[in-house]
């Protein structure tokens, strides 16, 4: 129960990365590791995190803690947490390999949008 009080707060800050180049698929797997939880811990646990996501979606999350600072003068920032994290597909960037006899197959080189919203705990 008190994870659903947690979420009542409004929202303190965005950030939105676009065009990373990763799969969106792979980057969602590390955004449910972080989504509900207070900022300092969601930031450890990406530090620690064996993903290449990781690192793109952390410094996401830190410039949404500065767009909160810039925003609100009296904001505690202990009383982050990331209330919304939400991976798009971007466009996908088509490239060709050769293969045998002449034929060709289709490479897909997909990208992400990502936005984050920060939330304060009442």
């Amino acid at each position: 129960m008190a994870r659903k009080k947690a979420f009542e707060g409004e929202i303190a800050a965005t950030a939105r990365l676009r065009f990373l180049r990763m799969s969106p698929r792979k980057v969602r797997l590390v955004c449910d590791v972080v989504r509900g939880k207070q900022v300092e811990e969601a930031l450890a646990t990406l530090r620690f995190t064996p993903k290449a996501a990781a690192l793109p979606i952390s410094k996401l999350i830190r410039s949404a803690i500065a767009n909160a600072e810039q925003k609100k003068e009296n904001l505690d920032i202990d009383r982050l947490f990331v209330k919304t994290i939400r991976v798009d597909e971007g466009p996908t960037l088509k490239r060709w390999r050769p293969r045998a006899q002449g034929r060709a197959t289709r490479i897909n080189k997909r990208t992400s949008h990502i936005v984050v919203e920060l939330g304060e705990m009442r």
